[in-house]
């Protein structure tokens, strides 16, 4: 089996050969640090994750890149609103961005480099690009000729006199042709600034990701991911810039995940529906949010309403349902059990089912379906009159290796049962089987207090929060 990948440069499915057997160059552009991170920032960060996870689970070495833009226009100008330094605002909201992500079940990512600390080579790289021609100084300002580069508009799929100014591209005096877009800004009064061959400033957005990318994974690198909106300008620029100073292909494959709507709406802060990560996760559990974002296939939209929310909780409840059930019983009794091996057969089915949808293009609104399956099918086992340990245990360890490629820990539940817990419900077990219903039912009720709710089923008592 081989893993195909939608590359937006060819706009097909591509069968996916890394430069170095086993091994994977992986960059992802993150955020822009001057807020708290919106919930078109989330998508990105677990999508590109669970690629990550994918890869390493088909058992590739990934060296995982994704940086903060920790010097911009919008940075100064939060500085400046709430009168402290641009670095006082990166820190607090590179923080908020950790604990955000590490609440959807995000890792790390192996390097997260911040373009304050690459200035130097920074600058050493707009140096060359003048030298070859491809960028000139004005007034203070450096821009690069989109023109020469011979490529530019083939990840937008656009000729280059079709393309119009975009986000982050100002037009000027200053400029030889409107389509240049700027590397190095001067610096104005009070703002934060580095000493550069042209005076104090700072650099441009796109030639950052340039840089840091060449830096941590070198000339060339595997994967090159983002949101649909950087497909024009940033990631066309940072082909010409990258390009255009080595002489060789910036990127082999390009990912881009689709936009995020509110309630069927645009997401903007004219329409006052900013949704910020930080305000979802003080009223959702973060792992709904992440299997919500992966029950639509990354590059699809997706519409973030209510009515959907509520149903990516039951739909959670459901698999950690079928997986409390299995613990539960592998915990009571387990016999023998009949046909173990028409099982174990049907469970393994389920798996390679997993990795096949999954191979094609990272699909995990699939990859979930799968998980359904394997919970419908576990059900059904449990309606058996006598159960196989070996199965329950294979079952348990599949729903753990499938959700956990998700980033989905099923098995963490278990945390919620402290020892006082524990005991309560082996007293109240014990209760029922003397008919002390009195007793049972005390114990009922304290555990409402706890907010735990107990489930009297077919297969013994469960819990779940309420």
């Amino acid at each position: 089996m081989t893993i195909q990948i939608f590359n937006s440069l060819t706009r097909t499915k591509e069968t996916f050969v890394p430069l170095e057997e086993g091994k994977v160059k992986m960059y992802v552009c993150g955020p822009t640090v001057y807020n708290y991170i919106h919930i078109g920032n989330a998508r990105p960060v677990i999508v590109y994750d669970t690629v990550r996870r994918y890869l390493e689970y088909r058992g590739f070495d990934v060296k995982y890149v994704s940086n903060f833009t920790d010097v911009d226009d919008k940075l100064i100008k939060a500085a400046n609103e709430l009168g402290q330094t641009v670095p006082e605002i990166a820190e607090r909201f590179i923080k908020a961005y950790f604990d955000n992500t590490e609440a959807l079940g995000c890792a790390v990512a192996d390097v997260h480099p911040r373009v304050t600390d690459h200035m130097a080579q920074i600058i050493e790289f707009i140096e060359a690009l003048i030298e070859k021609g491809f960028a000139y100084e004005s007034q203070g300002d450096v821009y690069y000729r989109t023109r020469k580069f011979d490529g530019y508009g083939k990840l937008s799929h656009q000729s280059v006199d079709e393309l119009k100014v975009g986000a982050r591209i100002e037009t000027g005096d200053k400029k030889e042709d409107e389509l240049d877009f700027v590397l190095w800004k001067a610096a104005k009064p009070n703002e934060i600034s580095w000493n550069s061959p042209w005076g104090e400033g700072r650099p441009g957005w796109h030639i950052e990701c340039s840089v840091m990318a060449r830096e941590h994974l070198g000339d060339t690198i595997d994967i090159h991911a983002g949101g649909q909106d950087l497909t024009f300008p940033h990631h066309e620029n940072e082909i010409a810039q990258s390009e255009a100073y080595t002489g060789k292909p910036f990127a082999r494959y390009w990912m881009h995940n689709g936009y995020i709507n509110i309630d069927n709406e645009k997401m903007s802060k004219s329409l006052n529906n900013f949704v910020l990560v930080n305000d979802i996760l003080k009223n959702l559990d973060p792992q709904v949010l992440r299997f919500f974002m992966l029950s639509v296939h990354y590059r699809h939209p997706i519409n973030y309403s209510q009515q959907l929310v509520e149903d990516a909780v039951a739909g959670l409840e459901r698999l950690r349902t079928a997986y409390a059930n299995l613990k539960h019983r592998l915990g009571v009794s387990a016999g023998l059990g009949d046909h173990s091996d028409i099982w174990l057969a049907k469970i393994e089915e389920i798996k390679h089912e997993f990795i096949v949808t999954m191979d094609d293009d990272f699909n995990t609104a699939h990859g979930i379906s799968k998980l359904f399956d394997l919970s419908r099918l576990a059900n059904t086992y449990l309606l058996e009159k006598q159960t196989s340990a070996e199965v329950l245990e294979t079952f348990l360890a599949v729903f753990d290796e499938l959700a956990g490629v998700l980033g989905l820990p099923f098995s963490q539940e278990e945390e919620l049962l402290d020892a006082e817990v524990e005991a309560l419900l082996e007293e109240r077990i014990e209760a029922r089987k003397n008919r002390d219903f009195a007793r049972a039912d005390e114990i009922r009720d304290l555990f409402k207090e706890k907010n735990i709710i107990l489930e009297d089923t077919a297969q013994g008592t469960r819990w779940k929060r309420g």
